[in-house]
């Protein structure tokens, strides 16, 4: 406010009144995620291994919140011919950086505005219901498709008696995929597993056309689950259930600003944190708008190198302050996801899973790839 703005005349400390403390060499005040790319193609590498059968991509959501070109065209460098999106937008996105040999499959299939979408970019909606087959065969009777078929999960697909209805009707039309989705893959020992395979199967055998059921918890599952093509996504960026993937993202926070509490004070909203030593607060730029999740902040540490920090008071929705009293020195920026807490710690402390987290990382962090 202008009341505490200082005058000319002011001697220039007063400019900092403590107990606030400048850090040195201050960058700006956005978060800094790196996404480590060579990561993601190891990852990729590692989950093709397990199959006898193609390994495409998922990179929906922007590349679950990394980048989806990036991820893409990296990926089709290494031979990754067959994609998967949410929509025709995100697919429009990357005909460009992937070129016209990758196909390019969209989830939510041919909706009332995708026409032009799906034909200026040559994308492979994956038809989801009758409407959907009858518009696609209509408005794009020459244009490759796919179909979406529900084995259980009750989401998206055809279910087995619509399926029987249009099947040779649509199989005339030489569909290039016919998959579906599990909904359980991510716990190996669940029933439904054993039994959305069965229908798969039940629904599909007999017929010549590519079959796709496993992402990347399916691909674990094991070889019967396979068939043609799996479509690995969270897997690719270093998230549970594959729990050997390398790590891809590393977010460092900056220090905006660090303060001196004495006993007895409190920080942040709420009053929820009181000091009960002299201590050092160094207040960072990120918060809930960032993807940062209120609920999270108690369980969970920022690192300076492989120092522990705790997070003091509430998540905000631009600043966490976190409590750096027994570092040698003010940060100039802290760790909040690396090596030292990954994405699915977070999610845990979330009380969420760690596709919430990595979709959820925001637009204000400046993003840097590396090998």
């Amino acid at each position: 406010m202008a009341a505490n703005r200082a005058s000319p005349q002011q001697t220039p400390h007063l400019l900092f009144p403590l107990p606030c403390l400048p850090v040195k060499n201050r960058a700006m005040a956005t978060g800094r995620l790196y996404i480590n790319s060579d990561a993601v193609l190891s990852n990729w590498r590692a989950l093709d291994a397990m199959t006898d059968c193609e390994t495409g991509a998922v990179v929906k959501a922007n590349g679950y919140g990394t980048g989806a070109i990036s991820a893409a065209h990296n990926l089709v460098g290494i031979g990754v011919r067959s994609f998967f999106v949410a929509d025709a937008q995100e697919g429009a996105l990357l005909r460009k950086p992937l070129g016209p040999d990758a196909c390019i499959y969209v989830f939510s299939g041919h909706m009332s505005g995708d026409t032009d979408l799906i034909r200026l970019n040559d994308l492979v909606p994956l038809l989801n219901s009758q409407d959907q087959i009858t518009r696609h065969f209509r408005d794009l009777p020459d244009a490759p498709f796919g179909i979406q078929l529900d084995t259980g999960m009750n989401r998206l697909g055809l279910e087995p008696e619509a399926w029987q209805a249009v099947r040779e009707t649509v199989l005339r039309r030489g569909p290039l995929l016919l998959m579906s989705h599990l909904a359980c893959a991510d716990s190996p020992d669940h029933s439904m597993n054993a039994q959305q395979l069965q229908v798969f199967k039940d629904v599909t055998d007999g017929i010549d056309v590519p079959r796709s059921l496993a992402a990347t918890g399916g691909i674990l599952l094991g070889q019967e689950y396979h068939f043609d093509l799996t479509r690995p996504g969270i897997g690719l960026f270093g998230g549970l259930p594959f729990r050997d993937a390398r790590h891809v993202v590393r977010l460092d926070l900056p220090v905006i600003q660090v303060r001196d509490v004495a006993p007895g004070e409190t920080v942040g909203y709420g009053n929820t944190w009181t000091a009960t030593r002299a201590s050092r607060i160094a207040t960072v730029a990120g918060g809930y708008a960032d993807g940062l999740v209120r609920l999270m902040g108690p369980k969970i540490r920022l690192f300076d190198g492989q120092t522990p920090c705790p997070v003091v008071g509430r998540i905000s929705m631009d600043m966490i302050g976190v409590d750096v009293t027994d570092l040698a020195e003010p940060p100039e920026a802290l760790t909040i996801l690396g090596p030292q807490q990954r994405v699915d710690t977070l999610a845990d402390a979330a009380q969420t899973i760690g596709y919430e987290i990595l979709t959820s990382l925001g637009g204000r962090y400046t993003r840097s790839y590396s090998s």
